[in-house]
């Protein structure tokens, strides 16, 4: 079935003004207009009604986003992704189903900008397929050929105009909330537009992704189990990436699901540790654990790899923050409540005073959270989840959700504040993990698998939790 194109990307900053400014005016009127319908209900039914229209009127502001391809709608999926902590509950859901476009731009358009960017010479020593391998909301992919020898390429190209249209977007983006109602304008909100707009900045900076893409593929040269594409220079452009074509299947991919329990066991221990080594060891995250940046190569001979694709979500970390949030992951590790309170206060996690009782609630609950990577043996999961062998079912597990409820069971919000991005980011990579283990049914003991990590670092750790605690207390 051919895929709906578009002949052009809407990057005028009057016509998008004009687009998000109308949807945000409506929003704002049919909100205000059905909440003074309600004014003489009981308070009961006017929450319920005030809720239903928050949902209703979201869901609208977001299908006139998803009409507008671009950075706006990659800023709406991220503050989905990231923004539960400041967005109404109904607002985030309606963000969530804000899904990348599959409408692509049309092959002319296309091959105009490729002409732009590499030069008439350049592109003729390609073989370009007019059909994209898939379309987003800040470019589409081609696969490609070089005639010279019949090298599989993919090229990853930008949308012209779209990183330009950035900070318009945000600021449009911005209004358009105000105008709508539909989210309280605080200073945790504003502090986390500034992070996507960084985040949306890494992600159309191809320089930026070439370099981190070069970077994994050294440090995974000598690993049998990761497949990263090389870069092509001379293809690749500020708008343009060229990458060698790597073949593979989604994680769901019966191929997959249906290897033996020895081949899951070992491709489930490869991202984990994988995971591990961004935390403790590079200071690397790759952001956006999403299974799309995953495929599986599944080998006649039972060497099977993992492909890892897109890397222009990679964050770099400081060691000044990324440290409490190892030692926070230790602190669940050894079950030390004073350890993980201390790391959360480096973090700025906890605001005044705190209830032992509180904090003793939540030191349960990242204890929990990390069951999955204990040593059953010293600390048993529920008997559902660990085989006779000690190796946890990964596939048998509900520990997201189980988390979740515990979390929704405890009254923290007084006392803790907004979580620092640092500990979302990191939060996200651990789930991300959790999920991909959990698709394929894992039977692996985690405790294998983080030891050799958690001792990384320590001591230094350690002395940056102390230091942000004394300074902390000097300012008191």
């Amino acid at each position: 079935m051919a895929r709906k194109t578009v002949k052009r990307v809407k990057t005028g900053s009057l016509e998008r003004r004009f687009s998000l400014a109308r949807a945000g005016i409506l929003a704002g009127a049919r909100y205000a207009t059905t909440s003074a319908g309600g004014l003489f209900t009981s308070a009961d039914k006017r929450e319920a009604r005030r809720r239903e229209n928050l949902s209703e009127r979201a869901r609208e502001l977001v299908d006139e986003l998803g009409q507008l391809k671009g950075s706006v709608v990659k800023i709406g999926q991220m503050m989905a992704l990231f923004g539960e902590h400041f967005l109404p509950e109904e607002v985030t859901a309606a963000l969530h189903t804000l899904e990348n476009s599959t409408t692509a731009l049309e092959w002319p358009a296309v091959e105009k900008h490729l002409k732009q960017q590499l030069g008439t010479v350049k592109l003729s020593e390609l073989d370009v397929d007019p059909e994209p391998l898939g379309a987003a909301s800040l470019g589409q992919v081609h696969r490609a050929r070089r005639k010279s020898d019949g090298r599989e390429l993919v090229l990853k190209i930008q949308y012209p105009g779209v990183a330009d249209a950035i900070d318009s977007d945000m600021r449009a983006l911005v209004r358009l909330l105000k105008l709508s109602r539909l989210v309280p304008i605080t200073e945790q909100f504003n502090q986390w537009l500034d992070e996507v707009r960084a985040m949306l900045g890494r992600e159309v900076d191809y320089d930026l992704e070439a370099h981190t893409t070069r970077h994994f593929r050294e440090a995974l040269l000598d690993d049998p189990r990761f497949v990263v594409p090389e870069v092509f220079g001379d293809y690749s452009t500020h708008n343009i990436l060229c990458l060698s074509y790597e073949e593979g299947v989604h994680i769901s991919d019966p191929s997959v699901t249906e290897l033996s329990q020895e081949r899951r066991n070992f491709l489930g221990r490869a991202i984990m540790e994988l995971c591990c080594r961004e935390v403790f060891e590079w200071d690397k995250m790759q952001t956006d654990p999403n299974f799309g940046n995953y495929l599986m190569r599944v080998a006649e001979d039972g060497r099977d790899q993992i492909v890892l694709l897109d890397f222009g979500a990679i964050r770099d970390f400081d060691d000044e923050v990324l440290g409490p949030g190892r030692e926070m992951i230790r602190a669940a590790w050894y079950h030390d409540t004073d350890r993980l309170v201390g790391a959360m206060r480096a973090l700025g996690f906890l605001s005044g005073d705190v209830p032992k009782r509180l904090l003793d609630d939540f030191a349960a609950l990242c204890f929990e959270a990390i069951e999955a990577l204990q040593d059953p043996d010293r600390f048993p999961p529920p008997p559902s989840v660990v085989n006779e062998r000690g190796e946890y079912l990964w596939g048998e597990s509900n520990l997201p959700n189980r988390v979740m409820n515990r979390a929704s069971r405890t009254a923290l919000s007084v006392h803790f504040d907004v979580p620092p991005k640092e500990f979302i980011f990191l939060f996200r990579k651990l789930l991300g993990a959790y999920t991909f283990l959990h698709v394929i049914k894992a039977q692996v003991r985690g405790n294998t698998i983080l030891e050799p990590f958690v001792h990384m670092r320590e001591e230094s750790d350690q002395a940056i939790v102390a230091q942000k605690l004394s300074k902390s207390t000097g300012n008191q």
